[in-house]
């Protein structure tokens, strides 16, 4: 039995990997109230009690285009001091193995599509979500300078395109685009309400991936995590418009009415595709089609929010 510590396992991506635990693993995941990431005295003891063999780095403070411009400075301080508690930690207690969960955020806002892995700290941020960005490269970096000075070490980032799926937030000032949408057409739907925002013309494109998908690939780089890059890209290898994102939650939903751009809101950077050449030789793809995705996703959001 592997035993591994989890962090964030309530968010969308630990809930995830816990409903896709394999039986040979043995997860632990603290609530916040029996660890606080951001105390390091607390991360050291818990490390040095529980010795687990690996640690996957899911934990952030996360939101979408309107809670990161609202509140920069947590994303930004936050998520850094998690994460350099944490994995300073993991070093200081000799735990070889660490999976950190990056963003392609990390990415400049004008570097040309896709995105390799070579590109991050290669230009300027997307400023609507800068802080989390740069505390993300932070973790990333940290865990490259830790296997460099020591390479007994192996602390390796996954970059995993957006994400949506089973045990997301649905509320639209703290969610991303997918489930905030799911909620702004369903409640259009039962309201009776034939008109939908969209922000922006709705043409910037985005790959959007259902995160039990990222779940699988995860399980997948801890049985074979030697093998794995020191930083890593997890994606579609395509990407669809806002636009057709609407229209296929409009399809799922059963939503009938009519789309309308509000072009005084902001839209983030134009394009935001990951090369996933790394992911393909590894040979490892993701099930889900974008509307089995939104499917289940949908579902979830019937059974939990409404």
């Amino acid at each position: 039995m592997t035993k591994i510590f989890l962090t964030g396992s309530r968010g969308l991506v630990g809930s995830n990997i816990r409903e896709n635990k394999p039986e040979n693993i043995v997860l632990v995941c603290p609530e916040i109230d029996e660890l606080n990431l951001l105390d390091s005295d607390k991360v050291d003891q818990f490390l040095e009690r529980q010795k687990p063999e690996i640690i996957i780095h899911a934990a952030g403070i996360v939101g979408g285009i309107h809670a990161n411009i609202a509140n920069p400075v947590k994303f930004l301080t936050l998520n850094t001091l998690m994460a350099n508690n944490l994995i300073l930690s993991a070093r200081k207690n000799k735990i070889k193995y660490f999976i950190n969960l990056g963003s392609s955020c990390m990415y400049p806002r004008n570097a040309p599509n896709p995105l390799t892995e070579s590109m991050v700290l290669k230009g300027e941020l997307e400023p609507t979500n800068e802080g989390y960005a740069l505390a993300k490269i932070y973790a990333q970096r940290l865990c490259s300078y830790i296997n460099r000075e020591d390479s007994n070490n192996n602390y390796k980032t996954i970059i995993p395109c957006n994400l949506f799926g089973r045990w997301d937030k649905f509320d639209p000032q703290l969610s991303h685009m997918i489930p905030a949408v799911i909620k702004k057409i369903h409640e259009a739907k039962i309201n009776n309400v034939s008109e939908v925002d969209i922000w922006g013309d709705g043409k910037a494109r985005r790959e959007f991936m259902y995160a039990g998908d990222l779940a699988d690939f995860i399980w997948f780089v801890v049985h074979n995590i030697d093998a794995i890059p020191e930083i890593i890209n997890v994606g579609l290898g395509y990407d669809f418009s806002i636009n057709e994102y609407y229209q296929c939650i409009a399809e799922v939903v059963g939503f009938n009415g009519v789309f309308n751009h509000d072009l005084s809101k902001p839209v983030g950077m134009k394009q935001k595709l990951v090369d996933i050449s790394q992911l393909q030789k590894l040979k490892w793809t993701p099930k889900h089609s974008l509307k089995e995705g939104i499917k289940k996703t949908y579902q979830f959001f019937i059974e939990k929010e409404c």
